[in-house]
C-alpha cells in the first residue's frame, strides 16, 4: 500500500513539474528572457502565509545556519526541478523489489 501511494505521488509530482516547466517555456517565449519560476513563487502563490511562518520558526535552529544558507537555497530553485526530483525520489522509493537471482520463493 505505501509503495502504491509513493508510486501515485511521485507521478502527480512529475505531471506538476511538467505542467511548470511548459508554463515556464510558454512565458519565457513570450517574454523573450528565460523565466523560471522558483519555490518561493509557487509556495507564494499556493499559501503565502505558512511561508512567513517558516522563517522564524527556523532561524533559531543551528545558528542561522538552517535558514540563510539551507532554506533560501531551497526557495530561490526552480519550482520544476524540485518537483521533479521528489517525484523521482518517490518513484524510485516506491518501485517494486527485484526478485532474487537463485533463491526459490
Amino acid at each position: 500500500m505505501i509503495r502504491f501511494l509513493l508510486r501515485i505521488i511521485g507521478l502527480f509530482c512529475l505531471a506538476a513539474a511538467f505542467i511548470l516547466v511548459i508554463y515556464d517555456g510558454t512565458k519565457s517565449i513570450a517574454a523573450n528572457t528565460v523565466f523560471m519560476t522558483s519555490v518561493r513563487d509557487l509556495w507564494q502563490l499556493i499559501n503565502g502565509a505558512s511561508l512567513a511562518k517558516m522563517q522564524p520558526l527556523l532561524q533559531p535552529y543551528a545558528g542561522g545556519l538552517l535558514w540563510d544558507p539551507g532554506a533560501v537555497a531551497i526557495l530561490s530553485a526552480p519550482s520544476w526541478a524540485m518537483l521533479g526530483g521528489f517525484g523521482i525520489l518517490c518513484i524510485l522509493l516506491g518501485r517494486k523489489r527485484k526478485p532474487l537471482i537463485g533463491y526459490a520463493r
